[in-house]
C-alpha cells in the first residue's frame, strides 16, 4: 500500500530535512571534510489501539468491564423502577393525603430521585477507573514492545495512528512500509498471521493492519 506521507509525517520531515541542511550549511565552514553527515530520520507508525485489541488480555477486560456495567445497569433499573412505583403511588393517593404526608412523599420521592442521578454518575466513574486499572498494565506492555521495536529497526519517532476516540487521527495516510505494527505483534508474542486469519471477512478479504474493535473505554461524560 504505496501512499503519500501525511501532515504529521511531512511536517517532521520537511522541519528535519530543513534542521539537517542548516547544520550541513553550517558544519561546511566549522566541521573538517572527513566528518560524515547525520543519518536519515526514520519514521514509523502503527495502532495501539489495534494491538491491544489482539491481546490475549483484552477479552478478559472486555468481560469485566461488560460484567461491571450489566451490574450497575440492573440496579438503576431497579431505583426507577422503584421511583415510578412510588410516584404512581403518590399520584393516585395524593389527594386524601394530609399535608405532612403529601410532604413527606414528595421529599421521599425527591431524595430518590437524587440517588439515582449520583448513582448514575458514580457507577460510569468506577467504570472509567476500572477500565484504566486493566488496560494501563496491557499498554505499558505494548509501548516497551514498541520501545524495543523503534530502537532495533532504527526508527527515531514512532507515532500512533489512532489518536482515540472522537480525535482526528495523528496519520491519516502513512506507507505501509513504516507500519511497525507486526513486528510490535511479534515482540509481545503475538503471530500476525493468525491474527490476519482471525480478521480476515469470509467473502471480501481483510488486512493484518486494519483495526479490529478494541477493549472498549467506557465513554466520559
Amino acid at each position: 500500500m504505496k501512499k503519500n506521507l501525511v501532515m504529521a509525517f511531512a511536517a517532521a520531515t520537511l522541519l528535519v530535512g530543513g534542521l539537517n541542511a542548516q547544520a550541513q550549511g553550517q558544519s561546511v565552514a566549522t566541521t573538517p571534510a572527513t566528518t560524515a553527515p547525520a543519518g536519515p530520520l526514520k519514521l514509523g507508525y502503527t495502532n495501539i489501539d489495534y494491538v491491544l485489541a489482539q491481546t490475549p488480555e483484552a477479552k478478559d477486560i472486555q468481560n469485566q468491564l461488560t460484567i461491571q456495567r450489566t451490574q450497575s445497569e440492573n440496579e438503576l433499573k431497579r431505583m426507577q423502577k422503584e421511583l415510578e412505583e412510588k410516584y404512581g403511588a403518590y399520584e393516585k393517593g395524593s389527594a386524601q393525603m394530609s399535608d405532612v404526608i403529601r410532604k413527606d412523599r414528595e421529599t421521599e420521592l425527591q431524595g430518590l430521585q437524587t440517588r439515582i442521578q449520583e448513582f448514575s454518575r458514580t457507577a460510569e466513574q468506577s467504570l472509567q477507573t476500572k477500565y484504566q486499572q486493566l488496560v494501563n498494565p496491557v499498554v505499558q506492555k505494548i509501548q516497551k514492545a514498541i520501545d524495543e521495536v523503534a530502537k532495533a529497526e532504527g526508527y527515531t519517532y514512532v507515532f500512533n495512528l489512532d489518536a482515540g476516540a472522537n480525535t482526528i487521527p495523528i496519520l491519516l495516510v502513512a506507507p505501509e512500509e513504516n507500519n511497525i505494527t507486526e513486528s510490535v505483534l511479534r515482540k509481545i508474542g503475538i503471530d500476525p498471521a493468525k491474527v490476519a486469519a482471525a480478521n480476515q471477512p469470509a467473502s471480501t478479504g481483510g488486512s493484518a493492519t486494519k483495526p479490529a474493535t478494541p477493549a472498549t473505554a467506557p465513554k466520559k461524560k
